[in-house]
């Protein structure tokens, strides 16, 4: 599961992010609204944590346009505001639920679990293209009704390739979604897992789904035209 943390106070980003982290997700984070909402219009984290009052664009504003391009990623809003008044404006304008500082970080887990488990149950289980399928419930591989044993890793890498078939995708895009934001981008670990993917899912099968565009990333698609 991966999770985008807006918040613009560092120290209580750190303490979030960290204890997320521990308990196994993958973290992204945003200092400010505008990098927060260009992050959640990629529609690739599971639960968004937005705090409302942000630099450059608040978060109120933020929920408003994820909303109005139909991101339907949950969205627990983070805030000191703490009165009804405060808290309708927020669930009206979308939010899936809310949380007001000071918290327990007990709390926000148990909130940001029930949200998410919320979430996976409205998801598309299973993704398929050509005669691979994935299911995401499982956690599995199939191709040709064989199925294909992937670490997190070339699973988390798949998953991304199959979620965007047919769309070409560059190397910053895939660390961005599949690593983290701060991927060092001068690394060959995309093409390396990637060519380990070809051996597991293109090995000896026709027609080969996992192409190279030349100069600008991959894409996965049946056949190569």
């Amino acid at each position: 599961m991966r999770i985008l943390l807006v918040e613009d106070e560092k120290k209580v980003a750190s303490f979030i992010k960290k204890g997320l982290e521990e308990e196994g997700y993958a973290v992204d984070l945003a200092s400010d609204g505008e990098s927060g909402l260009q992050m959640a219009l990629d529609r690739v984290h599971d639960l968004v944590l937005l705090d409302i009052q942000l630099p450059k664009k608040d978060g109120l504003a933020v929920l408003h346009e994820l909303r109005r391009r139909k991101v339907a990623t949950p969205v627990l809003l983070l805030t000191v505001r703490a009165t009804i008044e405060d808290k309708v404006i927020g669930l009206d304008s979308g939010a899936d639920d809310y949380l007001t500082k000071p918290f327990a970080f007990q709390e926000l887990l148990a909130r940001a679990r029930a949200l998410l488990r919320r979430h996976s149950e409205n998801k598309q289980s299973v993704i398929k293209v050509a005669d691979l399928s994935m299911d995401l419930t499982q956690r599995t591989v199939h191709r040709g009704g064989q199925k294909i044993d992937l670490t997190a890793k070339e699973f988390a890498l798949l998953e991304y390739l199959m979620r965007n078939a047919g769309r070409v995708l560059s190397r910053t895009m895939i660390a961005e979604h599949v690593w983290d934001y701060d991927f060092d981008s001068m690394t060959n670990i995309i093409d390396v897992y990637v060519n380990y993917l070809r051996k597991k899912i293109d090995a000896s099968r026709e027609p080969k789904l996992i192409h190279t565009v030349r100069g600008v990333g991959y894409v996965l698609k049946a056949g190569a035209d």
